[in-house]
């Protein structure tokens, strides 16, 4: 697993080929191994391929479309075009997996504390599966690209996916159309603090 961890990328370009279903399961499979708080298990993963990924991605083109004049994050309209490029990467990919929260509250509800934490460790949760997910089609030779611009078209998403839960993320998945470098870390010794 080491060296999947080593290899994974950001992958932005993808070949059309399409994705074995056993391979797209296997990489499921990985996600529902991962950790969760309190055992909760809060995810539920939705696939969408041919029409219904394109359809998918039209609700999220309306939902960009309508950022631009009556924006959801209003403090973000400067990521708007780097949204638009990644809905051209999910366009490429074969494999579009939306990740919900089935047990996530309603975006915008003040919450209380208790609320609070379970959100966060919810969302801690996902990510460790999505990071499973990640990693296991890296090992299948696949690429992905793990997508948070979703919540830029938000609302339409969540209409059009008709589920019960949060949108948290979308991972773009298929064969690479290109291999890119290992991009800049952070060196340990700036981010580490030992205590005794």
């Amino acid at each position: 697993m080491i060296d999947a961890i080593k290899m994974r990328r950001s992958v932005r370009k993808y070949r059309p080929d399409p994705v074995p279903r056993e391979l797209i399961e296997d990489i499921l499979r990985a996600g529902m191994l991962a950790p969760s708080s309190k055992n909760r298990q809060p995810w539920k993963f939705i696939v969408t391929m041919g029409e219904s990924k394109n359809a998918a991605l039209d609700a999220m083109q309306c939902g960009l479309d309508r950022e631009r004049h009556k924006p959801l994050l209003p403090e973000s309209a400067h990521y708007i075009s780097g949204a638009q490029n990644t809905l051209y990467i999910m366009r490429q990919a074969p494999v579009v997996i939306f990740i919900v929260n089935p047990l996530g509250l309603e975006l915008g509800r003040s919450l209380t504390a208790e609320e609070r934490i379970y959100e966060i460790c919810n969302a801690q949760s996902v990510g460790a599966a999505i990071e499973n997910m990640s990693l296991t089609a890296t090992e299948l030779g696949l690429g992905s690209l793990w997508i948070c611009d979703t919540y830029f078209a938000y609302d339409e998403l969540t209409k059009w996916l008709n589920t019960d839960g949060e949108l948290l993320a979308a991972l773009a998945v298929g064969y690479a159309d290109e291999s890119p470098s290992a991009r800049p870390r952070k060196d340990i010794g700036d981010i580490v603090e030992w205590r005794k």
